[in-house]
């Protein structure tokens, strides 16, 4: 059988060639840079005086929260802004 440059269902005679894909950009590993790019937000958000929290909810409540986010045009993030200074005003 001849092997012809364009024919792909014979993976096995093409085992050994390289395919053209995306170049590589950045020396470092994936989750090296995934690392380096979350210290780099941390520290954009420390300059723009803004404060991480976290807490953890049942996941009806997030969902009501996305809904509830979604009708006033907010993201999650910004609407729960929003509630906490409204019930901090009180």
């Amino acid at each position: 059988m001849a092997k012809i440059a364009t024919d792909r269902t014979t993976i096995d005679l093409f085992a050994l060639e390289k395919r053209p894909g995306r170049p590589k950009t950045n020396p470092l590993p994936r989750d090296e840079q995934l690392k380096l790019n979350k210290r780099n937000q941390i520290k954009r958000d420390r300059v723009k005086g803004l404060k991480r929290i976290e807490c953890k909810v049942p996941e009806q409540l997030c969902e009501k929260l996305d809904q509830a986010a979604a009708t006033a045009n907010m993201t999650r993030s910004n609407f729960i802004e929003y509630l906490l200074e409204q019930a901090l005003a009180r």
